[in-house]
């Protein structure tokens, strides 16, 4: 078994930016805890703030065979129509994770241009959404 997860832009901040809504700690600080946690699965990470870059590492995810995808496209999820189409078009499963709850922010967040192509979502349960996410994925792979 082997998952991805894409993270967008401004995630490499994670534990500087804004703390009191995405937490302290880093994401490759939580990569490591997952990793150990979950050690007969694959974990593979990418991070970018470009969204051509983003959409590129999807398609590739497809074609690496990856059983899943756990997404935070970010602002992106918000604004990229490009993005939304690039998940349409893999066969992959693809859980979107938000860190903060993104209908208790600005209402800009409030709609989601992925939430149609992803087979579900987690939001407002800081990292450990992540964790969720690879949970469920599991979870979908061992009864398909």
């Amino acid at each position: 078994m082997k998952f991805i997860i894409i993270n967008g832009p401004n995630l490499n901040l994670l534990g500087k930016r804004q703390p009191e809504i995405y937490g302290a700690t880093s994401f490759e600080s939580y990569l490591d805890e997952i990793r150990e946690a979950y050690s007969t699965i694959e974990i593979t990470y990418y991070q970018s703030n470009v969204e051509g870059e983003l959409i590129n590492k999807i398609h590739s995810a497809d074609a690496e065979n990856f059983d899943g995808i756990i997404l935070n496209a970010g602002g992106y999820s918000h604004s990229s129509v490009a993005l939304a189409d690039a998940v349409s078009s893999i066969d992959i499963p693809v859980v979107g994770v938000h860190i903060s709850n993104i209908y208790a922010r600005e209402e800009e967040r409030h709609k989601e241009l992925l939430a149609q192509y992803l087979v579900g979502g987690v939001f407002g349960l800081g990292l450990k959404g992540y964790e969720f996410a690879i949970q469920y994925l599991l979870h979908r792979n061992q009864t398909s």
